[in-house]
């Protein structure tokens, strides 16, 4: 079993979203936080899905593989939302979360999550999509929700496991946990072809 296989593999998750780190415990992973402290830059005319992958690649681009050991596993994720073809990242302050959650209300919307697997000798680069749509919230419902979550350090200004969440999503086509930033069997799948000492 691959939990099995990865027991004495080192792994380091690139990030500091407690929600990453939450779901990657949940899958069952011992880990490490390495997050890297790189400026969330893409060339401008990037499709939201290779903007993700870019991205997720580029979190590890300031490791030095070589420093750590020799088996060990890398993860990086990064995740926007894409209305229409306008990409949505972190709000910028509460004013801002409330204009994002004033565009997103009542639409559907992708949430896309590019995801980078690496060891010393071994890459790949994937990324997932999952469209939520919105119920029409009121002014009154989203300011609630911006002044008791503070959601600035989320892609969309929302968290689906908030009570943005419980109270206002009409579906969702996709990964649940892909929307809350990690796609967690996307991930497991790309473990599994991780050529392991054995």
């Amino acid at each position: 079993m691959l939990l099995e296989d990865l027991k004495h593999h080192p792994i380091y998750l690139a990030s500091k979203s407690p929600r990453r780190q939450e779901l990657l415990r949940g899958m069952g992973f011992n880990f490490e936080v390495m997050p890297t402290d790189v400026p969330e830059i893409y060339p401008a005319d990037l499709p939201p899905e290779q903007v993700v992958e870019y991205l997720s690649k580029l979190k590890l681009s300031t490791l030095d593989f070589a420093k750590f050991p020799n088996d060990s596993i890398f993860i990086a994720c990064d995740t926007i939302v894409v209305l229409g073809n306008k990409i949505i990242e972190k709000p910028n302050d509460a004013a801002d979360a409330l204009r994002m959650l004033h565009e997103l209300t009542d639409n559907e919307h992708t949430v896309m999550s590019g995801l980078t697997v690496a060891t010393q000798h071994h890459q790949e680069t994937c990324h997932k999509k999952t469209k939520v749509r919105f119920k029409k919230f009121t002014d009154e419902e989203l300011e609630y929700y911006v002044k008791n979550y503070m959601p600035l350090d989320k892609a969309g200004a929302y968290g689906v496991q908030e009570w943005i969440g419980y109270v206002g999503i009409d579906y969702i086509e996709g990964s649940f946990y892909n929307v809350m930033g990690l796609p967690t069997k996307l991930l497991w799948d790309m473990l599994s072809r991780v050529p392991l000492k054995r």
